[in-house]
């Protein structure tokens, strides 16, 4: 147990150390790319600074696999070159168990980073998007989904307009049992639309069965005076792509959440599929940071005597390299309904272990 935790130990400090050296460079890179999206004199050096310290936790949290498989190539060639590794394996230890501590750190890593590093950056990550959308004097979001429906809004300079849907299609652009609900400047309610059907078209909303109550202290009774339309045109500045924009990235919401949001996206017409394939990637999350170790370790766990050290390392980060790739490619196959949920998820990080482990088995025997 001692030697468990010692390599333990050493590999989370290799861990940790990588995390802040690419924390660093990236904050600062954020920075600058921070400051050239804004105007001049937009955006000053600590709001810079705060954007990036909210959007680096998300870039890091992405590339975190690919940190562990640098942290296992410097923790087994630094074994290899103290010959700590050499030491180990001649009192009789197999290279499977020598690997035991670095695997199991990596899953409880990987399942303390999807059980509480994940809300804290989807929370950050929705912070990043509302500063950055006041500093550029946008609305951050107008659609948001509860179990009541679809909730949107849009503006004017009179003021705003509140518009729920009990669903829509699932392309966004058909709406039933819409209520619309006009606010002025103050908050108070101008009139209300209750419809049956809405189409969001380039002139506005096309709105079929309404009827319209107006308010205000000259009517003091809006149902004597409402009237009943088959058909109204209400101007919108929305657009289709204002709408799919406005989702929340499967990103910005906590694991915690996704299934309630799932079941609210299910419910209000719109296809959750995204979503599903993110949920279940990152349950898979512990079993990449798994794989991304064994893959290291399948190359530099060998003594340097050995020669070729230095393409040995490069293999082992170009695998696990490859495997990120393929994981991501394997997400967007299954966000486009390609390959089911389950396969897109788990078969990347399953593939990478069985492949780690096969040549691990190899070098053993031979």
């Amino acid at each position: 147990m001692t030697l468990h935790f010692y390599i333990a130990r050493k590999f989370t400090l290799y861990l940790l150390a990588i995390l802040g050296i690419f924390g660093a460079i990236m904050v600062l890179i954020d920075m600058v790319e921070e400051l050239r999206d804004f105007d001049t004199g937009t955006l000053g050096i600590g709001g810079a600074l705060h954007l990036s310290l909210l959007k680096v936790p998300g870039d890091l949290y992405t590339i975190l696999p690919l940190i562990a498989v640098m942290a296992t190539v410097a923790l087994f060639l630094a074994l290899a070159r103290s010959s700590e590794l050499v030491i180990a394996r001649a009192s009789g230890r197999s290279a499977l168990r020598s690997l035991t501590a670095p695997v199991v750190v990596a899953l409880v890593y990987g399942v303390i980073a999807v059980a509480i590093f994940n809300p804290i950056i989807a929370a950050t990550s929705r912070q990043y998007d509302s500063v950055s959308s006041r500093y550029k004097g946008r609305e951050a979001s107008v659609l948001s989904v509860s179990s009541e429906g679809l909730w949107l809004r849009q503006g004017s300079l009179s003021g705003q307009t509140v518009i729920r849907a009990a669903r829509a299609d699932a392309q966004a652009t058909r709406f039933y049992d819409v209520t619309f609900l006009s606010l002025d400047a103050k908050g108070a309610p101008v009139w209300r639309i209750e419809a049956a059907e809405a189409r969001l078209r380039p002139q506005g909303w096309d709105i079929r069965d309404a009827k319209r109550w107006g308010f205000g202290p000259e009517i003091d009774n809006p149902e004597a005076r409402a009237v009943v339309s088959p058909q109204l045109v209400l101007p919108s500045d929305l657009t289709l792509e204002n709408i799919r924009d406005s989702f929340a990235r499967p990103a910005a919401v906590a694991i915690w959440d996704l299934p309630a949001f799932i079941a609210g996206l299910d419910r209000a017409g719109f296809s959750a599929l995204p979503q599903r394939v993110w949920f279940q990637m990152e349950l898979a999350m512990p079993l990449v940071m798994a794989a991304m170790v064994l893959l290291g370790a399948a190359f530099t766990m060998r003594h340097v005597r050995f020669g070729r050290t230095g393409t040995m390392a490069m293999l082992a980060l170009g695998l696990g390299l490859g495997l990120f790739f393929l994981r991501n490619f394997a997400q967007v196959l299954g966000e486009n309904g390609q390959i089911p949920v389950a396969l897109a998820a788990w078969s990347p990080p399953l593939a990478g272990i069985l492949l780690s482990l096969g040549l691990l088995l190899h070098l053993e025997d031979g």
